[in-house]
């Protein structure tokens, strides 16, 4: 088994922290996580995909071990998340890679694709969505919140920060909550818990928004550059709907799309499975 080392990168002042394994000169691959975790979502995958990819996985902006500078010294937007990690990447000298995207991971690696089409090999989504047919009626107290960002508004997704709620997340839609290990729950908890940390959150909940606007634009990539994507889905995932993984193959025909019987947190029940649909996707 490939040894996992633990490292943190200064990107022009800013502390990222990141998980790094495999062999440099095999294929890059990296990994970008959602809310409300970090790259320890990873544990599992990294292991199984070591041998055959050079892998980073770098805890987003705010998020896990990476800086979470105040929010009147830092704009929590995924525009700045993403332009971080696109320097981080450069900074780690991932020139041409494979991208694997969750969640908040989707559409920071979207926007990395879009800005820099001909470092992008392959992506692989695992609930990441880009398309509006992919997004549930859970998201509509926060589509409340982007039409009017009032603080009531703001205060009412406030329960999407608990303790209770992460729970939910990792094992709504699991058909066997026993699978799912507690350790990144309790992680996930203890991030939150920060001083600051729901602000933070609560102001990524607004900016969302701009996601869902830049859907044409991320779709009108895979259309124009038709990059090799294989979608691999928690198809009882109560946020993101198997439509969002069905659509990639209307602006990508030749897209994989695998669904599995578990929920949001996929790779928490089925880490073994997706990494092998992963590398047979690579290898085919």
């Amino acid at each position: 088994m490939s040894t996992i080392r633990y490292s943190t990168a200064d990107v022009d002042g800013f502390r990222i922290f990141y998980r790094e394994a495999g062999t440099p000169g095999k294929p890059k691959l990296l990994l970008l996580h959602g809310f409300p975790t970090s790259s320890h979502m990873f544990r599992d995958l990294i292991p199984h995909l070591a041998d055959d990819f050079h892998i980073v996985a770098p805890d987003l902006p705010g998020f896990g071990r990476s800086d979470m500078p105040e929010r009147d010294r830092f704009d929590y937007t995924f525009d700045h998340i993403a332009a971080i990690i696109d320097r981080f990447t450069e900074i780690a000298e991932f020139d041409r890679y494979a991208i694997y995207v969750f969640d908040y991971g989707a559409p920071t690696g979207f926007r990395l694709a879009v800005a820099h089409p001909e470092r992008i090999t392959a992506i692989v989504s695992q609930n990441g969505n880009a398309y509006t047919e992919g997004l549930s009626d859970s998201w509509n107290p926060i589509r409340a919140y982007w039409e009017s960002p009032t603080s009531a508004n703001r205060d009412a997704l406030r329960t999407l920060l608990t303790p209770e709620t992460t729970h939910w997340q990792y094992t709504h839609g699991v058909p066997d909550e026993s699978a799912v290990s507690p350790d990144g729950i309790a992680l996930d908890n203890h991030y939150l818990a920060r001083a600051g940390a729901h602000e933070v959150q609560l102001d990524l909940f607004l900016d969302y928004r701009t996601n869902v606007a830049r859907y044409p634009e991320f779709q009108e990539y895979f259309r124009r550059r038709t990059p090799r994507l294989l979608a691999v889905w928690g198809k009882n995932d109560p946020f993101f709907l198997p439509a969002g993984a069905e659509a990639f193959r209307r602006d990508i025909p030749d897209a994989q799309v695998r669904f599995f019987d578990t929920g949001h947190f996929a790779l928490e029940t089925h880490a073994g499975e997706i990494a092998e649909a992963i590398r047979k996707f690579v290898t085919e």
